[in-house]
C-alpha cells in the first residue's frame, strides 16, 4: 500500500506542477535545488527525531 501511495502522490505532484506551468503560475515551492534540498532535510530531520523517539509535545507544554 506505501508504493502505491508513493506513486499516486508522485504522479498527482506531477500533474498538478504541470498545471501550474501550463497556467504560468508560480509553484508554492521552491523552484531551485537549495530550496528543494532544505524542504528534503526537513523531512529527513523529522523522520530522525520520530526515529529516536524523542520530542516534546508544544500544545501541551503551553497548556492547549
Amino acid at each position: 500500500m506505501s508504493t502505491q501511495l508513493a506513486v499516486l502522490a508522485l504522479l498527482t505532484g506531477l500533474a498538478t506542477g504541470a498545471l501550474f506551468r501550463f497556467l504560468n503560475i508560480p509553484i508554492p515551492a521552491p523552484p531551485e535545488l537549495p530550496g528543494l534540498m532544505g524542504i528534503v532535510g526537513i523531512y529527513l530531520g523529522y523522520k530522525l527525531i520520530d526515529y529516536l523517539g524523542v520530542g516534546v509535545n508544544l500544545l501541551e507544554t503551553i497548556g492547549l
